[in-house]
């Protein structure tokens, strides 16, 4: 399918943009609803905002700090604020979402059921990954989660929320960087849409996305090896070992904005980890609204995601800041450091 950009001189002028891609979605799908349609276009309402807001990040004052702590004990960026409002908002006023998890709020936020929330489906949040790179002009993103209300919960509460990954029902992120990207999964591929400023819409761009089986590319912060466990030390030593069969070694790519690294690997292949260390002994990622939605989507595209053990999808939370060691990206490569972790290599 073609897409708007420039080959050579031409330019291709056919296009689908995101609200008719999820339009025809809902006609070949008939568990798709209207309801969930007007929630992604919601989401996608509330990425554009934040997207004007981080362009302009140099020329107003939404650098730096609050001067506050969130929930996880991190000094939270005027951006991580305004973002979780924006996207509080867009959610409010949409009304097909009755319960927001945000990385930025303490508890779960259940809206209310006079018209301005009372719909089946549960949003879960990082509204902008990686804020502290946006001072040094580094991609950015959002990262969410949806799942449906149980049938059980006539109203929404915390314990509705705390689902396994399997349960999700879409997941998707947005990468704020050299242009705009939402790419997005209902469990029926993925697909990517890059915002033309031109026209303010997100038009199909990368349609039916699929991570390599294998890459050369490793993504962690070798800044804390002498905290790794040991088999992934005997991991790291062995990508960086010579060998022509197997490619390596491998290149070490770490940028610090999960969403920005991710998405590299999602489309060159490779591995992101982010692993149980002495200081964060249970990993630094939050399950809910980072793990799971990743997992989500690399799954979607054919490939894996683990906390060296088992498979996050299969993971059942037991609260909603929970946090997870994670390892995503290619499958081959996944599997391998599972061997390593596991004492099989």
């Amino acid at each position: 399918m073609e897409t708007l950009h420039t080959r050579g001189r031409k330019v291709v002028e056919e296009f689908i943009t995101l609200e008719q891609f999820i339009i025809d979605q809902q006609e070949r799908f008939p568990h798709s609803t209207g309801a969930f349609s007007r929630l992604l276009r919601d989401i996608s309402v509330a990425a554009k905002i934040v997207n004007r807001d981080i362009r302009r990040a140099g020329l107003v004052d939404i650098f730096g700090t609050t001067g506050k702590v969130n929930i996880h004990g991190e000094v939270q960026q005027k951006l991580d604020a305004l973002a979780h409002e924006e996207f509080v908002r867009a959610l409010r006023r949409g009304g097909e979402c009755c319960l927001i998890g945000s990385e930025e709020h303490a508890e779960a936020i259940p809206l209310s059921a006079n018209g301005e929330g009372d719909g089946r489906y549960i949003v879960l949040l990082d509204p902008l990954d990686g804020s502290s790179n946006v001072d040094v002009n580094v991609s950015v993103g959002t990262i969410f989660s949806i799942y449906r209300l149980p049938d059980e919960y006539e109203t929404p509460t915390l314990e509705a929320a705390l689902q396994p990954g399997s349960k999700q029902v879409a997941a998707g992120y947005i990468v704020y960087g050299s242009s705009t990207m939402l790419v997005y999964t209902t469990g029926n591929g993925v697909n990517g849409f890059t915002l033309d400023p031109s026209i303010g819409e997100f038009i199909l761009s990368h349609p039916n996305i699929r991570i390599p089986k294998t890459g050369s590319i490793y993504s962690i912060n070798e800044g804390n090896f002498n905290s790794f466990e040991e088999g992934l030390k005997r991991f790291i030593r062995w990508a960086q070992e010579e060998d022509k069969a197997t490619g390596r070694p491998f290149s070490t790519r770490y940028i610090g904005s999960f969403v920005s690294d991710f998405h590299r690997n999602l489309l060159k292949g490779g591995i992101y980890m982010y692993p149980a260390t002495k200081k964060n002994p249970e990993g630094k990622l939050r399950l809910m609204y980072e793990a799971n939605p990743m997992a989500f989507i690399v799954e979607q595209a054919g490939g894996r995601a683990s906390d060296g053990h088992r498979r996050i999808l299969d993971i059942v939370p037991e609260k909603l800041h929970q946090r997870t060691p994670l390892f995503i990206g290619s499958e081959e490569l996944v599997r391998t450091v599972e061997e390593f972790l596991q004492g099989k290599r």
